[in-house]
Formats: C-alpha cells, sequence, structure tokens
C-alpha cells in the first residue's frame, strides 16, 4: 500500500476471487462457471468485420441487446439494464441506493460486504438460521436497502417468491436487490414482481447458465425509474462499460436459449448425482438450487480437503468463516469431471 491512498480506503479488505490458475492443468470446480461451452450459434458470431469495428466505441445504450433480452423476459426495454458482469449491477446498487444503510446475510456473496466498506454505507449482516436457510421475516420492515442472493451462494439455498414479495412490501421506501446469479438451476424468479413493485431490482448474470464468464455480462430488471437511477451511475462513471464483442456475444446468446436450458438441465442432473454420491459417503451435503454443492464432511477439516483435492489437481473452494470452514463449495462439472473428484474424494478418505 502507497502513503498516497486515500485514508478511508487504506482498512478495505477486497474481494478475493477463486483461484484461476493458468497453467490448465487443474479440474477447475471452484469458481461456479459452466463445464460447457457457449452455444454453437454465439461461437460463430464474431465476424472479421466486428474485429474491424473494435476502432469504433461500442453503443452505450446496449440498445439490441436489450430489446432481445426484454422480449425473451417479457418486459419492456426500460426496465433492462446492462453491466460489466452482475458485480457492476451490484457495484452501482450499493452506490445508488444504500445511503440508509443496507442488510443482507452474514454467509452469502462476498462483495456486498465489501461495496459497504467501499462506500461507507452502515450495513448489517443477519446471521442465517442454524441450518444456514434464511429467514426472510429478518428482513421485513428494515427501513434500508435489502440485498439477497436467491439461490443464495455458498449454500446454494433459497426462500420462496412469495417470501420475496412480503420482503419487497415492508420496504416501500427502500431497494430490495434480489440478486438471481444463479436462479437458472432451479430457482425462482422474482422477476414477474417488478411490474408491482416499483423498489424491485433483480439482477442476473450471463457468467453461470449462459457459459459466459469470460465475457463479463451482467444486467438487472427493475421499474423504468430504477433503471433509469443506474444508468445514471453508469454515464457518470463508464458510459462505454460493454465492448462490441460483448454485446455481440450477448445477443448470440438470447438467440440460443434452448441450448441453454438443456445445459442447465444437464447440470441439475449431474448436481443431483454428485449430491447421493457424496451423501453415500457420509458427507452432509446442502440442498441445492445452483450449478455447486456445499458439502462437509465429519472425516477431514474442511481445509485440509481442500488442500489434499488441490495437491491431486482439482480445485474446490474453501471459505475461511469459522461458521462454514468445515465445508467446501464444488462446482458442478461435466458427469467425467464429476465421476473423476469423487473417485480422488475416495483416496483421500480411504473408502
Amino acid at each position: 500500500m502507497s502513503r498516497y491512498l486515500n485514508a478511508q480506503y487504506q482498512a478495505l479488505e477486497a474481494y478475493v476471487p477463486g483461484e484461476q490458475p493458468r497453467d490448465q492443468r487443474y479440474i477447475k470446480l471452484n469458481t461456479n462457471e459452466s463445464p460447457y461451452p457457449p452455444a454453437p450459434s454465439v461461437c460463430a458470431a464474431i465476424t472479421q468485420e466486428d474485429v474491424s469495428l473494435l476502432r469504433l466505441y461500442s453503443d452505450p445504450t446496449g440498445k439490441n441487446l436489450k430489446e432481445k433480452l426484454a422480449g425473451l423476459y417479457g418486459v419492456k426495454p426500460e426496465n433492462v439494464f446492462l453491466s460489466n458482469g452482475s458485480d457492476e449491477v451490484l457495484n452501482f446498487a450499493f452506490m445508488a441506493f444504500g445511503g440508509k444503510g443496507a442488510v443482507f446475510p452474514d454467509i452469502s456473496y462476498g462483495f456486498y460486504s465489501v461495496f459497504g466498506d467501499l462506500y461507507g454505507i452502515d450495513y448489517t449482516q443477519i446471521p442465517l438460521k442454524e441450518d444456514f436457510s434464511l429467514d426472510y421475516q429478518d428482513y421485513c420492515g428494515q427501513g434500508k436497502m435489502v440485498v439477497i442472493a436467491n439461490p443464495n451462494a455458498p449454500t446454494g439455498l433459497s426462500i420462496p417468491v412469495d417470501a420475496v414479495e412480503q420482503i419487497v412490501a415492508s420496504n416501500p421506501d427502500n431497494v430490495v436487490v434480489i440478486d438471481e446469479a444463479y436462479v437458472d438451476f432451479g430457482g425462482e424468479t422474482a422477476l414477474p414482481l417488478i411490474e408491482k413493485y416499483d423498489n424491485l431490482l433483480v439482477t442476473r448474470t450471463f457468467s453461470k447458465s449462459r457459459c459466459m464468464a469470460g465475457g463479463r455480462l451482467g444486467y438487472a430488471f427493475g421499474s423504468a425509474a430504477l433503471i433509469a437511477d443506474l444508468e445514471k451511475i453508469k454515464y457518470s462513471t463508464n458510459p462505454y462499460n460493454l465492448d462490441r464483442l460483448t454485446l455481440k456475444l450477448g445477443e448470440a446468446t438470447v438467440d440460443g436459449e434452448d441450448y441453454y436450458q438443456k445445459m442447465c438441465t444437464r447440470i441439475q442432473e449431474t448436481r443431483d448425482w454428485t449430491k447421493e454420491q457424496l451423501e453415500s459417503m457420509g458427507f452432509q451435503v446442502l440442498p441445492s438450487q445452483t450449478n455447486f454443492l456445499f458439502a462437509r464432511t465429519d472425516r477431514m477439516d474442511g481445509q485440509e480437503l481442500y488442500l489434499a483435492l488441490k495437491a491431486r489437481g482439482i480445485l474446490v473452494r474453501h471459505f475461511s468463516n469459522p461458521r462454514i470452514d468445515q465445508f467446501n463449495r464444488i462446482t458442478i462439472g461435466t458427469p467425467e469431471q464429476m465421476e473423476t473428484f469423487l473417485t480422488v474424494i475416495k483416496e483421500i478418505l480411504g473408502l
């Protein structure tokens, strides 16, 4: 740290992303990326002309992609915000709507507390219950911005839409952000509620179910007024937040919806099979509506198991939080990758 950094940032604990080894020798089950390539239409979308047009700025409005997303999800283009990954939506939401404070779970996406600290927001982390489920009543009538990942990460658990609605309805003067990064793997979307409530923001990403983590493309749904607020923040920071190629790939992704639904189904099937196999070895595995599992075993310390897997070429995600340090988060890969993972687990545990 240099002596020039503003004092307000000197104690900031930055978000730590999952390991991204460059040598590609690992089976990567640590960052919830898709094990499958984008749809064929996406792979064929970029032409030499598109590359040559990189000399020109991209469309700051993202008009074509907004219209495609609006058509796919049955909303209007003015209800859609485009971002550089869903992290950017969340960043802007904390900046724009966190003035009265914020609340979110103590076990959830690590960036929420980082954004809270970054903007000096008075936030509260509400403990999940002993079984890691979320009691929606804890978030009703808070009088602050509410942020909930649904399904949650790293637990994989979710709450029903009627519970989300009660949270939104009970906080009429504050924005409720529902982070739906994993909703396509069995969750229930709150999207229909944006027609009824002007304080609901639903965030999504192309990184998980759309096989495009490297494309850095996110989006959000909300009332026209909420979206306009986010656009104001965007145009005050980085109006060209999405490059030409990403916008083009995003449009082709929407066109490949059938392909992605099939991939989501395939991942869910592999997830459920992997869960059964782990449980047959004595693991505790939380029920998941995501593309990962959250699991622990009494046979080995959580960090030791993570390190043993890494030494054998398999990466999973381990967290140091004392409430969950006996668990590891396991991204669902291809059936072949999961078979290898399970074989190595048996070797490590001597099963």
